[in-house]
């Protein structure tokens, strides 16, 4: 059992593995549907960018004050991500899989921009605006399943 994180440094790291699980997940929809790897490989890279965009937020206002005041209360077990999809799924299966890793994944965002408001405005904010493009990619999702 995982402990719950405190710092605004094992919010983001939890943000990055979060992203690199998710855009490992959409790398190998592109393998899988082929005629959908420019879709899935777009999500991955945006992924990346996610990251990049978190990090700049964090690194560009870190201070020992934003560390030593525990601003978060994250259990991580609770946006655990499932990946591991079976051979032989269909696209409308993988689709649903998809749906619901970004629906934790935003949970995740939204949360830790919440819990954070208070001390921060960068860090927060650049939450906020990941779970908002998020919230876009799940319209993405479903119009990509009600084409299949």
């Amino acid at each position: 059992m995982a402990m719950n994180i405190n710092t605004c440094s094992q919010v983001v790291s939890l943000a990055r593995e979060l992203e690199q699980k998710a855009a490992g997940f959409y790398r190998d929809l592109a393998r899988r549907w082929p005629q959908k790897e420019d879709f899935f490989l777009g999500f991955a890279e945006e992924n990346e960018n996610y990251v990049t965009l978190v990090e700049r937020a964090y690194y560009g206002v870190i201070s020992d004050a934003y560390e030593g005041c525990f601003a978060f209360d994250m259990d991580p077990e609770a946006y655990g991500i499932n990946i591991d999809l079976p051979e032989g799924v269909s696209l409308s299966e993988a689709g649903a899989a998809a749906l619901a890793m970004e629906e934790k994944i935003i949970g995740f965002y939204r949360e830790a921009a919440r819990q954070s408001k208070s001390l921060m405005a960068d860090v927060p904010r650049a939450m906020e605006l990941v779970a908002r493009k998020r919230s876009e990619r799940l319209g993405r999702l479903r119009s990509m399943m009600e084409k299949e």
